[in-house]
């Protein structure tokens, strides 16, 4: 029997320094899927005096392992960073195998400020894959972005683009991820072969107040049917503008 903690979260470009990281720290997880995080490819610490990196979140909270996706990129003080924005997956348990698939939009890299908010527009969306040495699947999607959370055809082809990566996994199964759209979404109907702790547990919102006034229930972990979980918890952490889910299973 395996049991892991894990922890689901939009990082919200990692602005909240030195909190997010020591949240993390402090919640023991075993693995964290990660929406909106950030890095250097450059490989320089400079980022982290502004921000909470994936580079420092997995150097202080031991984790050993990890995978990246990029969304977009931005070149920063006449590129001495690289900026990158996308999906993390951080692990304390070694990876077996490792994938991401695009499924819309087009990766930019913006060399001024000018080109920012086009890069950030037409950002590629891409799912992770990982399959853990104790054979567990995870999956990890930031969902297509829509002002209404019920989403669109669009939605839909995205979710089902992420369903058929594990519709035929023989392996225990988690997908994490900030779908940006609800339960009742018809995106969401792609899914329904997983568990849904976010409907299930019938979570109002896992949007903080810090900028959001709706409530909206788009974060979600789901899970197979031959895993058993305890203590889910939606958790109104001053780390993001998302809540934190986490969850501990068994399998």
């Amino acid at each position: 029997m395996h049991s892991i903690k894990i922890l689901q979260l939009n990082v919200w470009g990692g602005r909240i320094k030195d909190g997010l990281t020591n949240f993390i720290k402090e919640g023991n997880y075993d693995l964290i899927c990660l929406q909106e995080a950030v890095w250097d490819r450059n490989h320089t610490k400079t980022l982290e005096y502004f921000m909470d990196t994936v580079d420092k979140i997995k150097e202080e909270a031991n984790f050993k392992y990890d995978t990246r996706s990029s969304q977009f990129g931005i070149s920063i003080l006449n590129n001495i960073i690289h900026y990158e924005s996308g999906n993390a997956i951080l692990s304390k348990i070694p990876f077996k195998h490792s994938e991401e698939k695009i499924l819309h939009g087009e990766y930019r890299f913006a060399t001024n400020l000018d080109q920012y908010e086009q890069a950030v527009k037409h950002n590629l969306y891409t799912a992770q894959k990982v399959i853990l040495e104790n054979g567990l699947t995870v999956i990890n999607y930031h969902g297509y972005w829509l002002k209404d959370p019920l989403g669109d055809e669009t939605s839909v082809l995205c979710m089902r683009s992420v369903a058929d990566m594990i519709s035929s996994d023989k392996n225990p199964v988690i997908l994490c991820g900030d779908l940006n759209v609800i339960p009742e979404a018809r995106a969401m109907r792609e899914l329904d072969f997983l568990r849904d702790l976010t409907a299930v547990h019938n979570i109002p919102t896992t949007l903080r107040n810090i900028r959001f006034t709706k409530d909206v229930p788009c974060d979600h972990i789901l899970i197979s049917d031959n895993i058993n979980f305890q203590d889910f918890e939606v958790i109104d952490a001053p780390v993001s503008d998302h809540c934190a889910l986490t969850v501990k299973i068994n399998f």
